[in-house]
């Protein structure tokens, strides 16, 4: 939504990016920053064959401290590119004010890139909805100011460009509905509204296929997950259908809320947010396949798949599961095997990192091919905040980031993309980062190829 994507002329689906996967629920470690991606509440712009991911930082805390960037060319390996909004002294870019689902959209008119977002204090008495402008996607913006659009509360908002240029502001009005808020030619200012669902959803997310309008939306459950709608038309002004489950009944969305719906090659995308509402900064993201046909649409869970965007997207395939305490790993400087009830095997090594640089180096890694290629990393982490480690795969080192799991007791998974060559001689070694300890390392799930 959000901007004419045209994403068939990224080439992600070659030899070299072929086992690069999505893996919705990890933790995503972005090159520039070495944190988990803050870019919660987010959407999606494609430009110039590039994908910048816009969305909330929610690093310490709830209160807004940013509005981060990322670039992707591939949307699995992503790079922090800065903030486009600040931390101010005060007013609505200040201390403890909310700041949520940024949305951009291009104006081709005035050549200018348009933000919109929920501006709000912290108890959610405002319901207002802010406005910036840049003349790049991802460089400074602009802050306009905020209000409610046509003296309409707005929480929950989202952005939709139709194929003519026009735009929508999708507004969550609490005492009203849903809003369908059509934007001025400058897109700064909302000029009337063309439809009001009475129904109350938030999160909105529209997109369009063969002259169907999708909406998507979720319950007012808060933070809590529940089971995300959808309803569709031919005409924004409606008539729209009934609002039906589009991912499996009982699931709350495999855990997550709508935020955004991107065009992928012949697919199409969903993006939720997994959130942790005593956590922000762990919140994750849930990225699956959504299938549109006709007006049905259908979410599909998937614990991990390949995008495409000359073609479809396809699953992960088959994996070795290499055990870190294995016979063929090497541990050094105080690394040790220890018991762990929730990990595969019983056992994870720990004591990793530190001022005495605890390493675990897993030898004899097997691939069928020599490619960048996604590897899942299963690990524990008790702590609230992150650990990081290095990791070096065939001597070439990156930083990775580990959210918090389960209390610790129940492994979660770290996404490492990485460069492996044929055969099993691949090395791939936890070392510390800044000195300090990292996870405990359960097992890797390697791509076969």
């Amino acid at each position: 939504m959000l901007a004419q994507v045209f994403l068939a002329s990224v080439a992600i689906a070659n030899v070299a990016t072929a086992s690069l996967q999505i893996v919705p629920g990890a933790t995503w470690t972005a090159t520039g920053s070495n944190q988990h991606i803050q870019a919660h509440g987010g959407g999606i712009i494609e430009v110039d064959d590039t994908y910048y991911w816009v969305g909330e930082n929610h690093l310490n805390g709830s209160a807004f401290q940013s509005i981060n960037c990322y670039s992707s060319t591939n949307l699995v390996e992503w790079t922090f590119e800065g903030e486009l909004l600040s931390l101010q002294s005060s007013g609505d870019l200040g201390p403890d004010r909310v700041v949520e689902r940024p949305k951009i959209i291009y104006n081709e008119d005035t050549s200018t890139y348009v933000m919109w977002m929920h501006i709000d204090d912290s108890s959610y008495g405002e319901a207002k909805t802010g406005v910036a402008t840049s003349s790049s996607v991802c460089g400074e913006y602009d802050y306009l100011g905020s209000f409610q659009p046509l003296g309409h509360q707005s929480r929950d908002i989202g952005l939709f460009k139709d194929d003519n240029g026009t735009a929508y502001l999708l507004s969550e009005d609490r005492p009203n509905g849903l809003r369908i808020d059509r934007l001025t030619d400058n897109y700064l200012n909302v000029s009337y509204t063309t439809h009001l669902f009475p129904e109350h959803y938030e999160a909105p997310a529209i997109y369009k296929q063969d002259g169907v309008y999708f909406m998507f939306g979720s319950q007012l459950t808060g933070w809590s997950a529940n089971d995300n709608k959808y309803t569709t038309s031919t005409d924004l002004n409606g008539t729209w259908s009934d609002w039906s489950d589009f991912a499996t009944a009982g699931t709350d969305t495999y855990d997550s809320q709508t935020t955004f719906v991107l065009q992928v090659g012949k697919s199409v995308m969903y993006m939720g947010d997994r959130w942790v509402s005593s956590n922000l900064m762990a919140s994750t993201y849930i990225w699956l396949p959504l299938t549109l046909s006709g007006t049905n649409a259908t979410l599909t869970d998937s614990s991990n798949w390949i995008p495409s965007t000359d073609g479809t997207w396809s699953s992960g395939g088959d994996e070795t599961d290499p055990e870190a305490e294995a016979s063929t790993s090497v541990l050094s400087n105080g690394a040790k095997v220890i018991s762990c009830s929730g990990c595969s095997g019983d056992e994870s090594v720990g004591w990793i990192g530190g001022s005495d640089n605890g390493t675990l180096e897993m030898r004899n890694i097997s691939s069928e091919a020599s490619t960048t290629t996604t590897i899942q990393v299963r690990y524990e982490n008790g702590d609230s905040t992150q650990r990081y480690a290095t990791v070096t795969v065939n001597g070439k080192s990156q930083v990775l980031a580990f959210l918090p799991s389960d209390n610790g007791n129940t492994p979660a998974t770290s996404v490492l993309n990485a460069q492996l060559e044929s055969g099993d001689d691949n090395v791939i070694t936890f070392s510390a980062y800044e000195e300090a300890y990292g996870p405990d390392i359960d097992r890797l799930l390697v791509p076969d190829e």
